[in-house]
């Protein structure tokens, strides 16, 4: 296992990276966020160490920096324990896993063992299809750099629709993923809110980006509607 190690204690980096070194895992360390970034861009690694308190780029920055440039390694974040916010912050932007400080090494070693056994996929903070942008950790959504105002089960439909681009999707799908209450699979309810979506997302800009399979259910066209196309 090959892992990096991103934390500003000079310290503790070097007591980490022997640990580690102990463990038979070859680490590399960072002490800076901006080090962490071509550090990961230029070497495959199985995993990143991340703290979240850092000069210059912190941690939660870092990462979402990462994501965006398509590194998708996984990360484990290091948080100070009982600090909520960082690591719901960190896990939206993209993290796989955070540890509260202070932390024993067999633990940091089991969950680095974990997420080296996970494949290196993409896994986008904001979701993209087209010139559609979904964040679902700030509910925000935009049509070619247009903020798009959605009620909450048309966001919970467009969120499935964009998590599949270009997979038919049955209503009873749709309504196992967006819905609570016990709608029976017949129900119109999902016709009634496509339509409001795409009179929110599709009709403003001249798109046609959710499409009608008839007999089917419903499909997220894999361009966004760009190329125009026929509902």
């Amino acid at each position: 296992m090959k892992v990096l190690v991103v934390e500003d204690r000079v310290k503790m980096a070097r007591l980490l990276r022997r640990a580690l070194r102990g463990e038979g895992v070859a680490a590399d360390v960072a002490i800076r966020g901006e080090d962490a970034l071509w550090m990961a861009e230029a070497t495959r690694y199985d995993a990143i160490v991340l703290d979240v308190m850092l000069p210059g780029i912190n941690g939660i920055e870092a990462c979402r920096r990462l994501r965006e440039a398509g590194v998708w390694t996984p990360i484990l974040m290091l948080t100070a324990r009982g600090r909520l916010e960082d690591r719901v912050a960190g896990l939206d932007a993209g993290a796989d896993d955070y540890l509260p400080k202070p932390f024993e090494l067999q633990e940091l070693m089991a969950r680095l063992r974990a997420l080296a056994r996970r494949d290196p996929v993409r896994r986008p903070t904001v979701l993209e299809v087209g010139d559609l942008r979904l964040d679902p950790a700030t509910r925000t959504a935009w049509r070619n750099g247009n903020s798009i105002e959605l009620p909450a089960k048309c966001f919970a439909l467009l969120e499935t629709f964009m998590r599949q681009p270009g997979v038919v999707l049955s209503r009873y799908e749709l309504l196992e993923s967006a819905w609570d209450g016990p709608y029976a699979s017949r129900s119109n309810v999902v016709d009634q809110h496509v339509k409001a979506l795409r009179e929110r997302i599709d009709r403003p800009f001249g798109r046609d980006s959710i499409e009608t399979v008839r007999g089917s259910g419903y499909r997220l066209r894999e361009d966004g509607g760009q190329n125009g196309g026929r509902q």
